[in-house]
């Protein structure tokens, strides 16, 4: 993966409607190579894992975000949690972490009513788990997904 590939994620991260056309203007490639580097990007090195809207859940009446701080037995399957956590929708993100907890998981819901209905009959009733710990978030200053490239250099972004 060379500078052009990385300018290429970085631009099609924010945005990826934007043209062959319109990126080989800003990096200065012709839109044949740009083409090329987006096909590749998508799927032969894997870089690009999915294309699809960002939503914004408040429009949608998701309006309930949670972080869940979860501690297994002692003698959990880790790879059962990991994989009954990936099957449920409500989980935007699961991460095995360190510290005190085993796991932290983010949860988007409606409200507070789906939030204790996802907790004690989906999340708690999965095999292992200990305990749970909840935090809600009152308000959301940044979310994303964009990652922050910083040329070979480490100059700032490309």
């Amino acid at each position: 993966m060379d500078t052009h590939d990385l300018q290429i994620l970085q631009l099609i991260q924010s945005d990826n409607r934007r043209s062959a056309a319109e990126i080989g203007q800003e990096i200065g490639l012709s839109v044949s190579a740009v083409s090329d580097r987006l096909r590749r990007l998508n799927t032969t090195s894997g870089a690009v894992v999915a294309n699809r809207a960002v939503i914004d859940p408040a429009r949608v009446g998701m309006t309930v975000c949670a972080f869940v701080f979860v501690d297994l037995e002692p003698r959990a399957d880790e790879a059962l949690f990991a994989e009954a956590v990936r099957s449920f929708a409500e989980v935007q993100e699961a991460h095995h972490i360190t510290g005190p907890h085993s796991w932290l998981v983010k949860v988007r819901v409606r409200d507070t009513a789906a939030l204790q209905l996802f907790l004690t009959q989906r999340l708690k009733a999965v095999p292992g788990v200990l305990r749970t710990e909840t935090i809600i978030a009152l308000d959301t200053a940044k979310e994303t997904s964009e990652l922050a490239f910083a040329p070979a250099n480490g100059e700032g972004a490309p």
